[in-house]
């Protein structure tokens, strides 16, 4: 049994969910979400909370993606999510202008990067990122959508990847970057 699927997701005070045939429409105060439900894994709703169910042992992965992809509806609605990302390098420069990102990453011309519907941006430079050599300023991206979130966050950073000897780039600014010495010269 899915240890995953086996929990309850817990509704909080204004959020609305309906159960569909094949998908999950969940209500909240910050938008409204619609998660697919894949076949054979069903949800009960009772006491303020959702449960998911499958039919048989041969869905079982499946079990606790719907769960997740369930909770993450849920939690998008209620809380929303946030994806901060560091641009590091010397002239590097990033401003947000409306629903778009201009960068200029080095490159022979500027970088104008759409914001898909539902997901903000704002730029500002933290001054407590001392420890990183370079760092230009932090890109926060706010959605209540996971995916959509997760999605444009990888876009950015493949538009100029952190290089291995300096870590200039957009990078992550949660994830840890192990970088190269270099030559010596000796």
């Amino acid at each position: 049994m899915s240890r995953v699927g086996k929990k309850p997701i817990t509704i909080p005070a204004g959020v609305t969910v309906t159960i569909g045939e094949s998908q999950l429409e969940v209500k909240g105060p910050k938008g409204t979400l619609n998660t697919p439900v894949p076949s054979g894994v069903k949800f009960i709703q009772e006491d303020g909370t959702l449960t998911a169910e499958r039919a048989s042992d041969d869905i079982a992965a499946f079990h606790g993606l719907a769960r997740a992809l369930a909770n993450n509806a849920v939690v998008g609605v209620t809380e929303g999510f946030k994806v901060e990302m560091d641009v590091v390098g010397v002239g590097y420069k990033a401003d947000v202008q409306g629903n778009k990102i201009v960068f200029a990453l080095g490159y022979s011309h500027p970088i104008e990067f759409p914001l898909p519907a539902g997901i903000e941006a704002k730029a500002e430079r933290i001054g407590t990122k001392t420890s990183i050599v370079q760092y230009q300023l932090t890109i926060s991206l706010t959605g209540i959508d996971k995916q959509k979130l997760g999605q444009v966050a990888a876009e950015l950073n493949r538009l100029r990847k952190p290089d291995a000897y300096k870590g200039k780039g957009i990078r992550y600014a949660n994830k840890f970057y192990k970088l190269k010495p270099g030559k010596t010269g000796k």
